[in-house]
C-alpha cells in the first residue's frame, strides 16, 4: 500500500532525526557541564551533569533501540522488532536508578560536610546555555512526535523538558548558595536525584507492561470500535485483541457479518475495515476475521 509505504518512510526520517539531534545535544551538555562542576565543584551541578550522562546513555540506546526498531520482519522475528525500544528503556531505568542513589549519597556527605560553592557564575552561566540548546532540542522532537506519535521520542522528550526544570533548579541553587545559604545547593542535589528515581520507576514500568503486550489505551480500543462499526455490512463485531511493539500497533478482531452473504461479499467488507482502520492507526498490523452472525450469537450466548 503506498499509504503505508509513504507513513513508514516519514517516520524512519523524524525518529532518525529527533534520536540523531537527542546524542548530538546529550553529548554537547556532558561537556559544557563536565567544565562548570570542575571550576563550582557544587553537587547541583554534578546532579545535573549526572543528568546529562544519564541522558546521553538514554538516548544513545534509542538511537540503537530505534533503529533496529524499525527493521522489517524477517523469519526469525515475524511480528517485526518493535520490543527492542522498550528493552532499551528497562535498561535505561536501571542505570537512571542506580546512579541517582549514588548521587544521594554524594550529597548526603557535602551537605553533612558543609562548605560553600566556588565560582558559582560558571555553574550559572553553563545552566542558561543548557535550558537554550535543549530547548531547541525539543522543537526537533515535539515536530517528531506530530509526525509519528512515537513512544520512544515522547519519552525523550518528556526526560528533556525536565531538564529544563533541572537546570533552573541549579541556577536557583547556586544563587542561594552564592548569598550564604550553603545547604541549598546538597538539598536541591537530593531533589532532583529523587526526582530522577520516580522518572526511572515510570519509565520502567510502561516498558514492562509494553513487554507484556498490554492493550492499547481505552480511548484507542473505542476509535477502532466505532471505525469498524461505521463499516457498511458489518453488523457488529467481538474478539478485539490489541497491544503494541515499538512503532507498530496490532489489532485483531471478529466482524460479525449477514450469514446470506456471499465469500466475495464478506471479503470485500473485511477488507474495507481493514482499510478503514489503516486510516486511523497508519502503519498497524491488523487482522480482520470473518464470523456469520448466527455463529457470533451462539458464540455469545455459551460465552455467558
Amino acid at each position: 500500500m503506498p499509504k503505508q509505504k509513504n507513513y513508514q518512510q516519514n517516520y524512519a526520517f523524524w525518529v532518525r532525526l529527533a534520536s540523531a539531534s537527542s546524542v548530538i545535544v546529550a553529548a554537547t551538555l556532558i561537556a559544557i557541564k563536565l567544565f562548570a562542576w570542575l571550576q563550582t565543584e557544587s553537587a547541583s551541578m554534578l546532579a545535573s551533569l549526572t543528568d546529562s550522562i544519564l541522558d546521553s546513555g538514554a538516548s544513545i540506546f534509542s538511537f540503537f533501540a530505534i533503529r533496529y526498531a524499525l527493521q522489517p520482519a524477517d523469519e526469525e522475528h515475524r511480528f517485526g522488532h518493535g520490543k527492542a525500544e522498550s528493552l532499551a528503556a528497562m535498561a535505561q531505568s536501571a542505570f537512571i536508578a542506580g546512579s541517582s542513589m549514588l548521587l544521594v549519597f554524594h550529597s548526603v556527605q557535602q551537605l553533612l560536610q558543609g562548605g560553600g560553592v566556588p565560582k558559582a557564575g560558571y555553574g550559572i552561566i553553563v545552566s542558561i546555555i543548557a535550558i537554550v540548546i535543549t530547548a531547541v532540542l525539543i522543537v526537533i522532537q515535539r515536530i517528531a512526535i506530530r509526525q509519528t506519535q512515537s513512544q520512544a521520542i515522547q519519552a525523550d522528550n518528556l526526560h528533556y523538558q525536565s531538564d529544563i526544570l533541572l537546570n533552573l533548579a541549579v541556577i536557583v541553587a547556586l544563587i542561594l548558595t552564592s548569598m550564604g545559604w550553603f545547604w541549598a545547593d546538597s538539598v536541591f542535589a537530593i531533589g532532583i536525584a529523587l526526582y530522577l528515581i520516580v522518572g526511572a520507576i515510570k519509565i520502567g514500568w510502561d516498558a514492562f507492561q509494553s513487554l507484556m503486550d498490554r492493550e492499547l489505551s481505552e480511548e484507542h480500543q473505542k476509535q477502532i470500535s466505532e471505525v469498524t462499526l461505521s463499516v457498511d455490512g458489518v453488523k457488529g463485531f467481538h474478539g478485539l485483541r490489541t497491544r503494541e511493539a515499538g512503532p507498530v500497533r496490532f489489532i485483531q478482531l471478529h466482524i460479525e457479518l449477514d450469514n446470506r452473504l456471499s465469500l466475495l461479499r464478506a471479503h470485500a467488507i473485511a477488507d474495507n475495515v481493514e482499510t478503514e482502520l489503516m486510516k486511523a492507526f497508519p502503519g498497524a498490523d491488523i487482522i480482520v476475521h470473518m464470523d456469520p452472525e448466527i455463529v457470533a450469537i451462539v458464540e455469545g450466548s455459551a460465552q455467558r
